[in-house]
């Protein structure tokens, strides 16, 4: 009703201004009869108001939809309107309603098939991996070693990608289970094993094998990955340990991860979470993506679980994963 009122306000002063003409006109012209051009006003003001009356019964859907946000676009088109101006407006909404589906529906199957595309590549990508760990596998000679480092950083750099792949379709893709969290951090600690030799830093699992989490075991696999792979990177070559330990604390268990490296500046540490910031060490270190700790982040939001992070310069960074109670 605002809406409408607002848009015939101009129109009203028009008929205010158009009757004072009229009203002179008669007036300069030695018309004596005041009461009769008086009451052909009054007869315009009420044809005027039967006009707008029925401008209002014909329109009320369309300033209704425009006073209103609609809860979806489908909400904003409205069939069988009686006037044509609303009729003309929910056809051309609807036509372009139905090129924004179109569009949608051409870019979802650009996108499916570039995850296809993606999974198929990272998985044949595996292959020639594994082959050079048969190659390297017990062969003490240092080009080895180097080639074998190398293609530990090319799996890793796989697995972010299918992970990564994987988050847009996660919904479809997880499987909460209660999880034994010892058990888990010790399968990721001996998947780093070389890393860690290689690195000359040592892993302290200190998890109590009573604390059990409901979660994704894959996907919190994952998360200890990128969080240890980022421990391991940033205390090389300090001989120092990366504790895993545990605890409970209000209505939350908290898994936390602690190492020695050489820190975060502080005015990074608000913004480790974002897409491919890599900070200061990340300029430092050149083969940093800036995606580990975003990847981390985003699957602990849908995971509904909390993480929390702690720094120091020169004195290490503490991780820490909260696991609500349910």
């Amino acid at each position: 009703m605002r809406l409408f009122l607002r848009e015939h306000i101009p129109l009203f002063m028009f008929w205010i201004v158009q009757q004072i003409l009229v009203l002179l006109v008669y007036w300069y012209d030695g018309y004596d009869h005041p009461l009769t051009a008086l009451y052909a006003s009054f007869l315009s003001l009420v044809m005027f108001l039967v006009y707008l009356i029925y401008r209002y019964y014909t329109h009320r859907q369309l300033y209704t939809r425009l006073s209103h946000t609609p809860a979806n676009l489908k909400d904003s088109i409205y069939q069988g309107e009686p006037a044509p101006l609303p009729s003309a407006i929910s056809r051309l909404l609807d036509i372009q309603f139905r090129h924004y589906q179109e569009q949608l529906k051409k870019y979802e199957r650009q996108r499916q098939e570039h995850l296809v595309f993606m999974n198929q590549w990272v998985h044949q990508m595996k292959t020639p991996l594994s082959v050079i760990d048969l190659i390297t596998q017990g062969e003490d000679e240092p080009q080895y070693e180097n080639i074998s480092e190398e293609a530990d950083r090319m799996r890793q750099g796989l697995e972010m990608v299918l992970y990564m792949a994987r988050l847009e379709t996660f919904e479809q893709d997880f499987h909460v289970d209660r999880t034994p969290l010892r058990s888990l951090v010790q399968e990721v600690i001996h998947e780093n094993k070389r890393y860690f030799i290689r690195s000359q830093v040592y892993p302290d699992n200190q998890v109590n094998d009573q604390f059990h989490v409901t979660t994704d075991a894959k996907w919190l696999r994952f998360i200890l990955q990128q969080l240890l792979t980022n421990a391991i990177k940033y205390s090389s070559g300090t001989r120092s340990t990366i504790r895993f330990s545990a605890h409970t604390r209000d209505e939350a268990l908290v898994l936390e991860l602690r190492d020695a490296g050489i820190g975060i500046p502080k005015s990074d540490i608000s913004r480790v979470f974002r897409p491919f910031f890599t900070g200061e060490n990340g300029r430092t270190y050149k083969e940093s993506t800036g995606m580990g700790l975003y990847l981390v982040k985003e699957v602990l939001d849908r995971l509904g679980h909390d993480i929390e992070l702690e720094s120091e310069v020169n004195q290490g960074t503490t991780v820490r994963i909260i696991f609500p109670y349910s």
